[in-house]
């Protein structure tokens, strides 16, 4: 029932009233003190958009706040963070469903800091930052600074000095588990975290598809420097951005390919090559001294004027291949929507808004464009259906 309560951003004291019950009996029951009646589990069913049959389920371990570190806790309100959370609890839920019928992907990333973090194995999240927030920056030369890291985790991948073409479809690719939070509120970027050994992110979609993928970047910066939980708040969120510039926009790719001359026309034309905003790319080549303070600050307040939310000639955003691909196969041994939802006693919007809208998208009509099949095969062309 908190789950349920929580995943709505609703308050004991707004669901009480809404279903003519005591906040103290409503708590309560939360609390595993007693059953509501039947006709007060269906009122509360039916407020919180959950059907019956979950509050008579198993409950599921919910992910506390107290194992997550939020970037700006005095933006955030108590319920968005609750709703990402509660939203994380569900697609841990999916994840397991999904696991029992296919082989994903094994996770594939080098644990970098257990020499200098110790060995606790205690499950860490973080969230992501802003690009617009990266001011303090770890010197490229300092010992296990950011920027070594991001080198050494393309070299491992061999990934070079390529432009990533497709975030989403390369962290699934390593086996990290990518889904989709669809919650209103610009203070939730994202957040990451390791779950029983496994890499998951999470990603607010309410955001342009430059943005997501930075905080893609940011998150598995996180992942990969933070996974023994050191450091912890405002340094480890400079330490991913830093991490997230350097492995989307490697130092000598920039060096090879920034524009000569660095004005906004010629900012936004060269940012497509690395798929990264115009103002990630703004700080990047500032940060390699290939623009002067001037100038910078001249390429800020231009870019303001587009607003936060808009991305001058922005990309599609991107989604997960590794769910098309699993829905794909669903779609093909007879599996629909709803049985899906009834395996998880939630319904299938909720399914839906965890995994970038592509179950209903691709069980209802495996409506997928020809970029997407194609990196499917590509990357996760070993995902196979457990008989």
């Amino acid at each position: 029932m908190t789950l349920a309560r929580k995943r709505r951003g609703v308050t004991k004291r707004t669901l009480a009233a809404q279903i003519e019950m005591t906040e103290r009996s409503l708590s309560s029951y939360e609390n595993g003190k007693g059953n509501p009646e039947e006709k007060t589990l269906i009122k509360i069913a039916k407020v919180l958009d959950f059907p019956l049959d979950f509050f008579l389920g198993d409950n599921l371990e919910e992910l506390s706040s107290d194992v997550a570190s939020f970037r700006a806790m005095s933006k955030m309100t108590a319920s968005q963070r609750d709703m990402a959370l509660s939203a994380g609890t569900l697609a841990l839920l999916l994840n397991n469903w999904i696991e029992k019928k296919f082989d994903l992907p094994k996770p594939n990333i080098p644990d970098l800091d257990r020499s200098m973090a110790g060995s606790s194995h205690s499950h860490s999240i973080k969230t992501s930052s802003d690009e617009g927030d990266v001011d303090s920056y770890p010197s490229p030369g300092k010992e296990h600074s950011p920027e070594a890291i991001a080198e050494a985790l393309r070299k491992y991948w061999g990934l070079g000095e390529l432009p990533i073409k497709n975030m989403i479809d390369l962290l699934e690719s390593k086996g990290i588990r990518v889904f989709s939070l669809v919650i209103d509120a610009k203070e939730v970027d994202a957040f990451s975290m390791w779950y029983n050994d496994k890499p998951f992110i999470f990603l607010n979609t309410m955001k342009t598809a430059e943005r997501c993928r930075f905080d893609a970047a940011h998150e598995l910066g996180h992942l990969i420097m933070h996974r023994h939980g050191v450091p912890q708040g405002q340094d480890a969120e400079r330490e991913a951005n830093s991490f997230a510039s350097a492995f989307l926009m490697p130092r000598r790719s920039v060096l090879a390919y920034a524009p000569r001359s660095v004005t906004l026309p010629s900012l936004i034309a060269r940012k497509k090559y690395w798929t990264v905003s115009a103002a990630a790319l703004n700080y990047r080549l500032h940060q390699l001294g290939l623009t002067t303070d001037w100038t910078y600050r001249t390429l800020c307040v231009q870019l303001s004027e587009f607003g936060r939310d808009k991305e001058p000639e922005g990309e599609k955003s991107e989604k997960s291949q590794v769910l098309t691909k699993v829905f794909s196969a669903l779609r093909s041994e007879g599996v629909n929507k709803y049985t899906i939802a009834q395996e998880l006693l939630i319904h299938p919007k909720e399914i839906d808004e965890l995994t970038f809208g592509l179950m209903i998208n691709v069980l209802d009509g495996g409506r997928t464009d020809n970029n997407d099949k194609r990196s499917t095969t590509n990357r996760v062309n070993h995902l196979k259906l457990v008989k």
